[in-house]
């Protein structure tokens, strides 16, 4: 292999390009943006950034060392591939790009609603510097969706004097993503931040001043920010064979899949990693697209290794965190098959959590202001080690003391 594209300036981009060099590789490396900026940290934009502690998260690595052009500013708009692991060519503004391994790792985009008005959504620095110069006091904020990326938005405004409504469809905070029956116990952070929270209440349009609602009626802005989700990147490989389903579908390896017409034939001189990756999980026998700041900071280690030519395989439990309303939360594993929910600690308490079970294995856990709970329960679900579900209903015994001795060993 002599000459690597890595498509995408995101941190699954940069740590692909280190990982690369880590491993020995020594030709040719360049990597595509369509960013100006050089890769930088995400998470930081919706909290430091937006709350003016930070205006720089620029990851730190040494493209000398690296040993990789930079092209910054420029878009991948198609794929060419030869045939079967003989590389290809990425088409780009920047002209063609020719390959025999690629690593795509273009991310994804923001989702927004339909209208004319003016809407803000959070995913580059240059957009988080322009809406926290319009979070003044007194300014009439609204926000379309309660997910993290909203409460997150509502803790920096309410915190900047701003004016702040947050207008959810679903009936509760966070519903998709750990189910109405906890994100329930999210939603009085809202009052107590001075935050108003409308639930159940669905967007028609934007429009200049403010929202137009399914039904009739409008809630009043002078700034919309919407934070309902993102989609994968793949318009530009659409036509190129691979085989795209919500995302880069990819082996527990990341290697990516040619489509129709040679199914389930694995291109192994190309990989896919990041927001934009659906990879094959055996801890959980289906596909996962993990859009948060940990698998892009770890998979590409894996994804670098299989285009080499190395055995590899990426299986760790999702993990990602929130800070909201003066609350650390975090969360690890993966519920959605889970049979029962459990309780650890009160949830009016400052610090509390839930766990999720079937059984007796431990398959998911969310923590707010319980770290040590946290790093525990992740090595418990990594190790697929059960425990005892009244022991883990305990909030004062630890997590690693709730593990069943007698199965772990064996016995």
């Amino acid at each position: 292999m002599e000459r690597v594209i890595v498509v995408g300036g995101g941190l699954a981009g940069v740590r692909a390009v280190e990982a690369l060099r880590s491993k020995g590789y020594e030709g040719a490396l360049t990597l595509v943006s369509a960013e100006r900026h050089r890769p930088y940290d995400r998470p930081p934009l919706s909290k430091a950034v937006l709350a003016g502690e930070s205006d720089d998260t620029t990851v730190d690595a040494d493209w000398d060392a690296l040993r990789c052009e930079l092209l910054l500013g420029e878009r991948a708009t198609g794929l060419r591939l030869d045939g079967p692991g003989r590389g290809g060519t990425v088409a780009s503004t920047a002209g063609d790009l020719p390959f025999d391994g690629l690593v795509i790792a273009t991310g994804a985009a923001p989702i927004t609603l339909p209208g004319e008005g003016r809407q803000h959504v959070l995913r580059t620095i240059d957009e988080a510097r322009d809406l926290r110069a319009r979070l003044t006091a007194g300014a009439r904020i609204v926000i379309v969706g309660a997910g993290w990326i909203g409460a997150e938005v509502a803790t920096a405004a309410a915190r900047r004097g701003c004016a702040v409504t947050v207008v959810e469809a679903a009936d509760t905070p966070l519903a998709g993503a750990i189910g109405p029956e906890v994100g329930a116990l999210t939603a009085p952070w809202y009052a107590e931040a001075g935050v108003e929270l409308r639930t159940g209440v669905k967007v028609a349009e934007v429009r200049d001043g403010g929202l137009v609602l399914a039904g009739g009626g409008r809630v009043d802005a002078d700034e919309v920010v919407v934070g309902v989700g993102v989609r994968p990147v793949l318009s530009w490989l659409e036509g190129s064979g691979l085989l795209l389903e919500r995302g880069v579908v990819t082996d527990g390896s990341f290697r990516t899949y040619m489509g129709e017409e040679t199914p389930g034939a694995l291109r192994p001189d190309v990989v896919a990693v990041g927001d934009c990756a659906a990879w094959w999980s055996h801890r959980y026998g289906r596909r996962l697209l993990v859009e948060h700041w940990d698998a892009a900071l770890n998979a590409p280690e894996v994804a670098a290794a299989a285009l080499l030519g190395q055995d590899a395989v990426y299986d760790a439990a999702p993990y990602f965190w929130s800070e909201q309303f003066g609350r650390m939360v975090q969360y690890a594993g993966d519920h959605s098959a889970s049979e029962r929910l459990v309780r650890r600690g009160d949830p009016s308490d400052p610090r509390w959590a839930v766990a999720w079970l079937t059984g007796d294995r431990l398959d998911a856990i969310l923590t707010v202001g319980r770290p040590r709970d946290l790093v525990q329960a992740r090595r418990v679900i990594a190790a697929g080690t059960p425990v005892d579900p009244e022991a883990i209903a305990d909030p004062d015994v630890p997590v690693r003391q709730a593990v069943r001795a007698e199965r772990s060993e064996g016995t």
